[in-house]
Order: C-alpha cells, then sequence, then structure tokens
C-alpha cells in the first residue's frame, strides 16, 4: 500500500450556523479554523448551514432555508424578463 496519498482522518467539530447546534465527530476534510471543545481540547472547526438540528426532516418544522439566496436571485430574474416584455409592448 502505497504510503502518505490518503489524508488524515481526524475529530472535527462541526457548527451549524443556522441554529449554533455543534458536535464532534470525525473527518479528513480539511479547515484552516479551530475551536475549543468541551473537553477543553482544539479541534479543526467546520461550518455547515443544515443538520439534523435544524433540517425541516428532523426537526418536523415545515421552514424552507433559503441559503444561497435562490429565491431572491430568481425573483430578481423574473422581474427582468417582465419589465423586457413590457417594453417589448410599448
Amino acid at each position: 500500500m502505497r504510503k502518505n496519498i490518503h489524508p488524515e482522518y481526524r475529530k472535527v467539530v462541526f457548527l451549524d450556523t443556522s441554529s449554533g447546534f455543534k458536535f464532534l465527530s470525525r473527518s479528513s476534510v480539511q479547515t484552516k479554523e479551530t475551536i475549543k471543545w468541551e473537553d477543553n481540547e482544539v479541534y479543526p472547526l467546520v461550518k455547515v448551514e443544515v443538520s439534523s438540528a435544524s433540517h425541516p426532516f428532523y426537526t418536523g418544522k415545515k421552514i424552507f432555508v433559503d441559503t444561497a439566496g435562490r429565491v431572491e436571485k430568481f425573483r430578481k430574474r423574473y422581474a427582468q424578463r417582465q419589465e423586457k416584455k413590457t417594453k417589448g409592448e410599448e
């Protein structure tokens, strides 16, 4: 087996930015941020937008989390198309 081709598999803290929920797991994801955990150890920090603490399927809440502003982008494009149609009809 070849050496030094696999990423480091280590303990990482995941932070759900929408709910503030944090959990410690293992991962090979690379990150520059760190956080001090409950055991006073410093671990790499990975920020996620949705986790089991904020996902509607797991929470039972009927909410939609628009993290990338997709709805606003669509509305903006749709409004521009509507404006072009009305200017073309004049």
